[in-house]
């Protein structure tokens, strides 16, 4: 297999699999905190267990050579994490999902603003084309539908956060994104631990938390810590965004929430203007 075809199905399978976290979320209905515990439990505790079936020993010196790079991506995936689970609760599958496909854009505001890289004139323009449609989806959230405007707030943390785990990833190019990923799994348990109301779990609930906790969140962040090694950042753009449509379909035809008519005219914008912006760079790659 070519490393292009090992980083795309690397990438998709990862799509898929992270695909109906906010619908198991969802279902589980835990408070945030709580939920937060037993995801990075599990994404930490299988992450590591995985490095060490393949790498051995080397697995330490993979966890060693992370640094304090490795312990601002905890700090950074926590703060995702609350924001993430609160908007989840919050406000509309599809506005969470469509906000945090702005990723991207708070990747390049980063890199211009923070780290003095230059950014395309094309990707101003998407910038300005997704920010339009963030306001349609907020307008909606406004004017009395089913989203909320700290929610949809939250979901621009969220992609913010994120936005701030791949820049510290680029600047530490030697930087293992796995074995960061495990520590902040870690690091958002230890927080959640002295902030969560309890850490019992429903019986109800215990199968959606174990789905959430040792597949979900560890088999998607780990497969899409690994695409990104084979694949140009374009077509990795490209695939993520299946997730934000994905993602709310499968809320829709579950539990029959219908996005409404702003969030559906603001997630068009933004993914439309997301995809072109990264048909135009993989041309460009090409």
């Amino acid at each position: 297999m070519s490393d292009y075809a090992k980083g795309l199905w690397l990438t998709l399978t990862g799509v898929l699999i992270l695909s109906p976290d906010v619908l198991l979320i969802r279902l589980a209905g835990l408070p945030e905190w709580t939920l937060m515990f037993w995801r990075g439990a599990g994404m930490g505790a299988v992450i590591a267990l995985w490095l060490l079936v393949t790498q051995g020993r080397g697995a330490i010196a993979a966890f060693k050579g992370v640094g304090l790079a490795g312990l601002a991506i905890g700090l950074s995936y926590t703060i995702g994490n609350v924001s993430f689970l609160y908007s989840v609760g919050h406000t509309l599958a599809a506005n969470t999902l469509f906000i945090l496909a702005t990723m991207p854009v708070f990747s390049a505001l980063i890199a211009r603003f923070v780290l003095g890289q230059p950014v395309p004139g094309r990707t101003w323009a998407t910038i300005a084309a997704v920010l339009a449609g963030i306001g349609l989806i907020a307008m909606g959230s406004a004017g009395g539908g089913q989203g909320d405007l700290l929610g949809d707030l939250a979901a621009v943390v969220t992609a913010l956060s994120w936005a701030v785990i791949f820049a510290i990833a680029g600047q530490k190019k030697t930087l293992s994104m796995v074995p960061a990923m495990s520590i902040a799994g870690f690091f958002a348990m230890f927080v959640s631990l002295f902030l969560a109301p309890g850490l019992s779990v429903p019986a109800v609930s215990v199968p959606f938390v174990v789905i959430i906790a040792l597949i979900v969140t560890p088999g998607a962040t780990a497969l899409l810590s690994l695409g990104p090694r084979y694949l140009p950042p374009a077509d990795v753009s490209l695939i993520m965004l299946l997730e934000a449509v994905f993602g709310p379909l499968l809320v829709w035809l579950v539990l029959a929430e219908f996005p409404g008519g702003w969030t559906l005219a603001g997630g068009a914008v933004v993914l439309g203007a997301l995809a072109l912006n990264n048909l135009a760079a993989l041309r460009d790659d090409r």
